[in-house]
């Protein structure tokens, strides 16, 4: 199917806050992101005509994010700058209690967070986020589950 630039733009526009809350999800920034989106908008552009079903730009769109995200993250694990060294002071990861949603959501393992991301902050079904992740339907329901767990615990009282 032939796109035109137009719809492609459409459906940009129309699903690229889910696109970014997916990247964000992996990566550790607003801007690195950004740059992911960005890559994956290209990428998407080029491909375009692999896209058989109209009804899953969406899906489609966000699993290229997805693996933009990744690759990113990949490059950029590379380089260790100094300001993302931890302070001596800092407290371990397990001793921290969040009082935010998406801080807490943010400190889980990155399997966890972009299943929770895509479940509950882009509505997507278990199905779909399987399919993006490539991975089967019971992962994502465990990944969801334990991420559930977790996120009691981070955020229970004292």
């Amino acid at each position: 199917m032939n796109w035109s630039k137009e719809e492609f733009s459409a459906a940009v526009t129309a699903h690229g806050r889910s696109m970014f809350r997916a990247a964000r999800a992996i990566l550790d920034s607003d801007a690195a992101a950004e740059d992911a989106v960005g890559e994956a908008v290209l990428a998407a552009w080029e491909n375009i005509s692999r896209l058989r079903d109209r009804s899953a730009v969406r899906a489609w769109l966000v699993r290229i994010a997805v693996n933009r995200a990744y690759a990113q993250r990949r490059r950029d694990s590379r380089v260790l700058y100094l300001e993302d060294l931890p302070e001596a002071g800092a407290p371990a990861a397990g001793d921290r209690r969040y009082d935010d949603l998406w801080e807490a959501v943010r400190a889980l393992p990155e399997d966890r967070r972009i299943a929770v991301t895509l479940f509950y902050y882009e509505d997507m079904t278990v199905e779909q986020i399987a399919k993006c992740l490539n991975v089967p339907v019971g992962t994502v329901k465990s990944r969801l589950s334990r991420a559930r767990e977790q996120l009691k615990e981070l955020l229970k009282e004292d």
